[in-house]
């Protein structure tokens, strides 16, 4: 079956006559993005009333981020980072000694590491290992028990594009009282992402959702907004005006959501950037673009699979992403005899991994496929 772009490659820059298939390291930029940089330079210029509009737009960023994970805009937060929000989580709960934290060894280390700090705490990190490279739910709610205060995983895996049962995890983290954390930087933009079912999901801007660095959309359910205590303060998230005008008082109330999450500005120009491309993504359908990607995937799998390659991402539909993975001992090398074909991937630590997005086709899988060939033949 072929499979056609759902946005053309025209619509980007610089990737005229080749094969991307890496947005699960960086993707490409949107050309329509010069007129948002336009705008906001023509914005930062105009004083309060040009203040204004670029907040206007975040809050616009904020209803779009919103719609796509199917949660309330104002539980949307913006941080500099996804391991940041990680972060913020880890440091707001109050630990005790013989806490633990549950996750797999198979986690990017923004999540896999942002419990480093309570170690000396007596807080255990349980990091629940892969079989033959994939992590399964049961394993991992195996682990969960009565201290485990936080159950951290990414919705899609960085390393074999494995998708997570986020529905099953949830509510077996509920049931043991634990919080639920979750990564979607590899799954915002090109999987539904249904952020209700997590305490925290938090998401990088500059993959799947066609943005760039310096920021990163939070979402923080009513449960752990009463439970992780803000540990960063500043103006933004404390209510100061009008309450206080130039003096300080002793004490201060703190702001709910959205702002108890933004101590300060947030990267309104990444921010503004960020609800251009989201207006893309959700005017094709979220529903559509994870078909699509999926669709990929699987031509993908099959072609490596038909070439002799051990394709390390799971088989079954519902646990596919847009990236498709397989072992390769030196990745980067032939991540770099690829590029030389006209086809960029994404290759490191014994994996080389291809990424199907919204622009890509049945065209790009088959010039992945007659490139690896090629190589092989060499």
């Amino acid at each position: 079956m072929a499979i056609a772009p759902l946005l053309s490659p025209d619509a980007f820059e610089g990737i005229e006559g080749i094969a991307h298939l890496c947005t699960g390291g960086e993707s490409p930029w949107l050309k329509s993005q010069a007129q948002v940089y336009a705008e906001f330079a023509k914005f930062k210029g105009g004083s309060h009333k040009g203040r204004d509009k670029i907040y206007d737009r975040g809050e616009r960023c904020r209803q779009r981020m919103g719609q796509l994970w199917d949660v309330p805009a104002h539980r949307i937060a913006f941080m500099p980072s996804a391991a940041e929000g990680m972060g913020w989580f880890s440091r707001g709960l109050d630990w005790q000694r013989g806490d633990n934290v549950v996750t797999n060894n198979l986690e990017f280390p923004s999540v896999a590491y942002s419990w480093k700090h309570l170690r000396p705490k007596g807080v255990e990190v349980r990091l629940v290992p892969h079989k033959n490279w994939l992590v399964r739910e049961e394993d991992l709610l195996a682990a969960v028990d009565a201290r485990t205060r936080v159950l951290a995983v990414s919705h899609a895996g960085f390393y074999t594009g494995q998708c997570l049962n986020l529905a099953q995890l949830s509510e077996g983290a509920k049931k043991r009282g634990a919080l639920f954390a979750v990564d979607a930087t590899h799954s915002s933009g090109v999987l539904r992402v249904p952020a209700y079912l997590t305490d925290l999901a938090v998401s990088s801007s500059y993959k799947w959702l066609l943005a760039t660095h310096g920021t990163a959309p939070c979402y923080l359910s009513q449960r752990a907004e009463e439970r992780v205590a803000s540990t960063c303060f500043g103006w933004h998230n404390l209510m100061v005006w009008p309450e206080q005008t130039a003096e300080r008082h002793p004490e201060v109330a703190e702001q709910p959501m959205p702002e108890k999450l933004e101590p300060g500005n947030p990267a309104m120009q990444v921010i503004m950037h960020l609800d251009h491309a989201l207006g893309i993504i959700l005017d094709i359908g979220p529903e559509s673009i994870e078909n699509h990607a999926r669709d990929l995937s699987e031509q993908v799998s099959e072609g490596l699979a038909a070439l002799g390659y051990e394709v390390i991402s799971p088989s079954a539909r519902e646990a596919r992403s847009g990236n498709t993975c397989f072992a390769c001992r030196e990745g980067r090398a032939l991540v770099n005899r690829l590029e030389e074909r006209g086809v960029l991937c994404w290759g490191d630590f014994g994996r080389v991994r291809v990424s199907t997005h919204l622009y890509n086709s049945s065209d790009d899988v088959a010039r992945l496929l007659a490139a690896l060939a090629d190589i092989t033949k060499g």
